[in-house]
């Protein structure tokens, strides 16, 4: 573990009767994407590596404790690797590495750590080109084995149907997740492509005839991205199991004039038009959680996000849902129903009133990183100014050790909270410590371990700063200290109180 001290005064509560709304534990993430953002092709390695502080600083900030980010966008790589070149939009042309040549992925995952946030490892699974400009080297795969990638709307696609490409895809996906110690694999709505120019895709005969094997062609579409789905589960887990995989589809599965299950929406469907059996993957437990995207309204006629966070809630098979929420169009709507200005505060409330909805995903990370309409603000002062644990998962009943050796001292004039980190067997293991939390009770409070305010940090340190060694305010505070897993289930508390 590492050795450093935090400061927890940043993460105080900002007051009582708002901060007593939050819970202890939600999934508070925010999507940074790569592609289209050519601002990284115009920095230099120590430039980039600054970008990344500042954007992790301010989401942490606003109370995010996880960064969902995005390292392969098409079919590339926003870290070394042998499988696929470099991104362009890191260094402005595939296949070009950065000079003087970095990690940005492992680079990345340090900086979430060393704040106590998540790192999840953002990838498209089959997106091999942007749009029609895009130029692939001849080496590139596509270029060697055509017959494996089809073209719709001026892209290229991984055709689906071949196992060569599933295959490859959970080479990418295996080759992260044993070289980087990511907390989850992500990957986002794009399965076949989208409709586009009112013509849905129609560019799979080929394979159709080869594979369909006397399979209905939609049905025979979605058992391909099944196939994928199922299998990339497999390769995260038997590489490690605590690694999450989760999917963020479409936020509509199916309306409900196509299937009485569906929801009363008149949208673009998941199952229909991506072929993407979102449910089915869910109820097989082949995905750990969902992030549907409702960026709608809460009251849009075709797509009200206000019922559709209730379907996906009623209808998520048990695994995990967070709510995909855009900030821009969040924040430039007004909410008359609330009397408020815009629709942050009512789109947060239903996702916590929501049993099966444990959490909201921000998109993009970028407007709350520039406090796009005071979004930042409002989150750090209001909907999330307490330090969350993201949820646990795994079985329940089984818990890290608990930390050894707390104890307060004085050093220059500045009052620590020290501990012991917990051994660690050889290798990775699920009940390793990777995370502490620190809570603070003042004299006479109850020590209730599911206030959230009472937490003040939650780091991966074992060394935290309390504040001035003279400050009589602290005299009389007991201080717990719990340990997180890789699977963020919590240990027992260990205390210590200050006197005098």
């Amino acid at each position: 573990m590492a050795a450093g001290a935090l400061l927890f005064s940043g993460f105080m509560a900002s007051g009582s009767f708002v901060s007593a709304q939050n819970p202890k534990r939600e999934f508070r993430g925010a999507w940074l994407h790569v592609i289209g953002q050519t601002q990284w092709q115009n920095k230099t390695t120590e430039e980039a590596k600054r970008y990344i502080d500042d954007q992790f600083q301010k989401l942490q900030d606003a109370g995010c404790n996880a960064v969902i980010f995005q390292v392969r966008p098409t079919a590339d790589a926003m870290y070394p690797s042998e499988l696929e070149p470099w991104t362009a939009w890191l260094t402005g042309k595939r296949g070009k590495a950065p000079s003087p040549e970095w990690d940005p992925m492992e680079y990345a995952i340090i900086q979430a750590h060393n704040r106590g946030m998540e790192f999840h490892a953002w990838l498209n699974p089959y997106r091999v080109t942007s749009n029609a400009k895009d130029i692939l080297p001849s080496s590139h795969i596509s270029r060697k084995e055509p017959h494996r990638f089809v073209k719709f709307n001026g892209q290229v696609f991984f055709d689906p149907a071949y196992k060569e490409n599933r295959d490859f895809i959970c080479d990418v996906v295996r080759d992260i997740v044993s070289r980087y110690d990511v907390d989850g694999i992500h990957i986002d709505d794009y399965f076949y492509p989208y409709p586009a120019n009112g013509r849905r895709f129609n560019a799979d005969d080929a394979s159709y005839r080869k594979f369909g094997n006397g399979l209905e062609r939609n049905e025979w579409r979605r058992n391909n991205v099944d196939l994928l789905i199922q299998q990339l589960n497999a390769t995260i887990k038997s590489e490690k199991p605590w690694v999450r995989f989760g999917v963020s589809p479409f936020g509509i599965w199916r309306n409900k004039k196509s299937d009485p299950r569906g929801s009363e929406s008149s949208g673009l469907q998941n199952y229909d038009d991506l072929y993407a059996d979102v449910l089915l993957w869910a109820k097989n437990k082949w995905i750990d959680y969902l992030v549907p995207q409702l960026y709608w309204t809460l009251d849009m006629k075709a797509a009200p996000s206000r019922s559709l966070a209730k379907w996906w809630n009623d209808n998520a098979e048990g695994v995990d849902v967070y709510i995909g929420q855009d900030v821009q169009r969040t924040m430039n709507t007004p909410d008359p129903k609330a009397h408020d200005t815009n629709e942050l505060a009512t789109k947060v409330r239903i996702s916590r009133e929501l049993p099966n909805v444990n959490g909201n995903v921000w998109w993009h990370g970028y407007w709350v990183t520039s406090n796009m309409k005071g979004v930042a603000d409002s989150l750090a002062l209001r909907h999330q100014s307490t330090i969350a644990l993201p949820p646990a998962y795994g079985d329940r009943d089984v818990r890290p050790s608990s930390v050894k050796g707390l104890q307060l001292s004085e050093e220059n004039g500045k009052l620590f909270l020290t501990w012991h980190a917990s051994q660690q067997k050889r290798g990775q293991q699920e009940t390793d410590a990777v995370k502490y939390v620190v809570y603070q009770f003042f004299p006479g409070e109850a020590h209730n371990l599911e206030d959230s305010q009472a937490i003040v940090a939650l780091t991966p340190y074992v060394r935290v700063l309390v504040g001035d060694a003279d400050d009589d305010s602290l005299v009389g505070s007991t201080f717990m200290v719990t340990a997180l897993d890789r699977m963020n289930r919590e240990s027992k508390p260990t205390s210590v109180t200050l006197g005098r």
